[in-house]
């Protein structure tokens, strides 16, 4: 299977700029979309739709804000929306399809950068979810949570390591929260199983020279549940076209849903 994650930035505008042209050729099984930026009624027309896939969206209550979606060539058994948190799903953050007993899930993680108050929502969002993560892990399933996660979890995931560590999405309580999240949480960074290398990066600043001088943050990820941990094949970053201020992350996994 091949699946893809990639915050598009605005899903209207991710077409102006040939992502679903790119997405026709690229052929994934699953795709994973974060901040979609979008009501389902401005998504009517054909092209949000593409042929041989179905096509869920989950956007935010607040029009041009947040919203994930799940494009998927086989139909899943369930969709699930939400995780049942008021504060969280108003805001269009998670998204899950089931296949038998293979979950992919969309999910996005807001980001503490703009005010204090959204990075303590961040952290009570953080403890809140190792339970549910916890109860996925036990439940007998396989599961690719696919997403921004909002966090750069090593020094080898941001270019600018020193001149960020007091900066939200490279806090030292976030880190940790990712220690324990691939450690006695018993997850799998998908990527990092099969890529070490540095500079492996998923988004960029709008501002100044980020981009051309890849000044990133590897922000994105496939959380995988440990009985996955031997299926991934391949890992890569697409940057050879742009359609957002984040690249799509996609890794090939040696498993039939």
């Amino acid at each position: 299977m091949k699946i893809v994650s990639i915050n598009i930035n605005g899903i209207r505008a991710g077409e102006r700029k040939g992502f679903f042209d790119w997405m026709k050729q690229l052929d994934a099984d699953v795709l994973c979309l974060q901040e979609i930026k979008a009501q389902e009624d401005q998504l009517s027309a054909d092209v949000f739709y593409p042929n041989n896939y179905h096509c869920y969206y989950y956007p935010a209550e607040k029009k041009g804000y947040s919203g994930v979606a799940l494009f998927s060539k086989q139909k899943p058994d369930s969709v699930n929306k939400g995780l049942g948190w008021p504060d969280f799903d108003s805001e269009g953050r998670f998204i899950e399809a089931t296949f038998g007993d293979l979950s992919v899930s969309s999910i996005y993680m807001p980001s503490g950068s703009s005010k204090e108050e959204r990075q303590d929502f961040k952290y009570e969002l953080m403890a809140r979810l190792l339970p549910v993560l916890r109860e996925k892990q036990t439940d007998s399933k396989k599961h690719i949570i696919c997403g921004d996660w909002n966090i750069a979890h090593k020094k080898i995931d941001i270019k600018n390591w020193r001149g960020n560590q007091k900066n939200s999405g490279f806090l030292p309580e976030e880190r940790a929260w990712m220690d324990q999240l691939f450690g006695d949480e018993g997850w799998g960074d998908a990527f990092r199983l099969v890529n070490q290398d540095a500079e492996q990066y998923t988004w960029w600043s709008n501002r100044g020279q980020a981009w051309a001088n890849n000044t990133g943050w590897r922000i994105d990820y496939h959380v995988i549940s440990d009985n996955l941990k031997g299926t991934v094949l391949d890992a890569s970053i697409y940057k050879d076209q742009r359609f957002s201020d984040h690249a799509p992350l996609i890794i090939d996994y040696d498993i039939t849903p």
